[in-house]
């Protein structure tokens, strides 16, 4: 059962989901029947984990191997990442991004879900609804993730009943109750043996939905992008030497949100300078409009300053101007956050020093309740917290513009990444 490589990706959607859980929930094996059954494995591949002196076959093959790289890399004694897996079918391509199920690596599940479309959360069906559950759940909420497929795994260990299921959907609804999510859909699995991934099940007639594979082809994204708030973070400023317009600047980088066009009126924030713009060019050459996630070049009708991590918005519609403000943060770091620590804040192409005025309180991932009265977070707690930054930053509510609310902090002296923020 070899993928096929004469397949044409142009003219297929795009679609990045990460898939989470706790330990031993059956991901790598979930993940692994998927590429297996879509046809999505190559031959080689196959051989290589198959019993030896066996015809690669689905009874001789541990479809977690599939996937299962952390393993190997735990051996090695290397950080465990974030693994990306990558396959298409007829109607769509797809980028898996598997995360680690352990707390202790709740840094690398941010990471891999952070730019995606949607999260695929994966519950044994003998444990139901768990801390972790609740955190990768929480997790995916404040990255602003509006999709979410909840997959009950391992219904073969509890005779498929139905009852069962319910319970834990009830369960799960219950917590979702208190976070904004619009767009929720269940599908009882067995990964091991196939059930409802690429095909259905006979063994749960009284599930009438979609399987994981149909549902991945056809999830609606569009409606994802802001494209009412012009926003253009600065990467690159240019010149426009090939028209001979020498005094006329311009800047490169990827659009954020909104439409841009030519003859439009915008500010470069924060030096507030208001300008039009002349023309735009992309890769393929001039363009009559730019959007999310578009990158290209633009240059004015005139010779403004410029400079790398400025922003360009529409004059209508500003975003905020201001060296403090309150994120949520999820701090990935085994060294305490503390008040008044200093660190190294990127925000969009901007990075400045900043340090920590207050931590107003902790949440409880299992309740949603906020901790009061404590003066310190530590690895993987979640907190909102009060930051002031060196200088003015540029930026939207998390909730209105995921690229333009979310920060990062660094560690000055290790450079590492100790947290990641959502502006609220």
């Amino acid at each position: 059962m070899a993928a096929k490589t004469t397949d044409n990706y142009l003219g297929r959607e795009l679609l990045r989901f990460a898939a989470v859980g706790s330990v031993d929930d059956g991901k790598s094996t979930l993940i692994g029947r998927l590429l297996y059954d879509s046809g999505s494995v190559y031959e080689e591949q196959l051989e290589a984990i198959s019993s030896p002196g066996e015809t690669p076959g689905d009874d001789q093959i541990n479809l977690s191997l599939l996937t299962d790289s952390l393993r190997a890399e735990r051996e090695q004694g290397i950080t465990i990442d974030v693994a990306y897996r990558y396959f298409l079918t007829a109607k769509r391509k797809f980028i898996i991004a598997d995360t680690p199920g352990h707390i202790q690596y709740t840094r690398n599940m941010i990471t891999g879900a952070s730019n995606a479309d949607f999260v695929l959360i994966l519950i044994d069906a003998r444990k139901g609804v768990v801390e972790q559950t609740h955190r990768h759940t929480y997790i995916s909420s404040l990255l602003g993730i509006k999709h979410l497929v909840v997959c009950v795994n391992k219904m073969d260990l509890v005779d498929y009943r139905e009852d069962i299921f319910e319970l834990i959907k009830s369960n799960f609804n219950n917590f979702l109750f208190k976070l904004d999510y619009t767009d929720v859909l269940f599908i009882p699995v067995c990964a091991l043996y196939g059930d409802n991934v690429v095909r259905r099940s006979g063994k749960m007639p009284w599930y009438k939905g979609l399987t994981l594979l149909n549902l991945l082809e056809t999830i609606p994204l569009s409606g994802d992008e802001n494209l009412n708030d012009q926003r253009f973070p600065v990467q690159h400023v240019v010149q426009d030497t090939e028209t001979g317009h020498t005094s006329n600047m311009g800047c490169a980088g990827t659009v954020a949100g909104g439409i841009f066009k030519p003859g439009d009126h915008v500010v470069i924030l924060p030096a507030q300078l208001h300008t039009t713009i002349m023309s735009i060019d992309s890769f393929d050459g001039p363009v009559e409009q730019a959007f999310p996630p578009m990158s290209v070049r633009i240059i004015f009708t005139d010779d403004v300053e410029i400079c790398r991590g400025d922003m360009i918005a529409g004059e209508d519609n500003l975003p905020f101007i201001s060296r403090d403000f309150d994120v949520m943060l999820c701090w990935l770091n085994s060294k305490k956050l503390l008040p008044d620590n200093k660190y190294i804040i990127k925000h969009t192409t901007c990075e400045t020093q900043c340090y920590v005025k207050e931590i107003r309180y902790k949440v409880d991932v299992n309740t949603l309740s906020p901790i009061a009265g404590i003066t310190e977070a530590g690895q993987n707690d979640i907190a909102r917290v009060a930051l002031s930054a060196t200088q003015p930053l540029v930026f939207d509510k998390f909730q209105n513009n995921r690229i333009t609310g979310s920060i990062i902090l660094i560690d000055e002296l290790t450079n590492e990444t100790v947290g990641a923020g959502m502006i609220i």
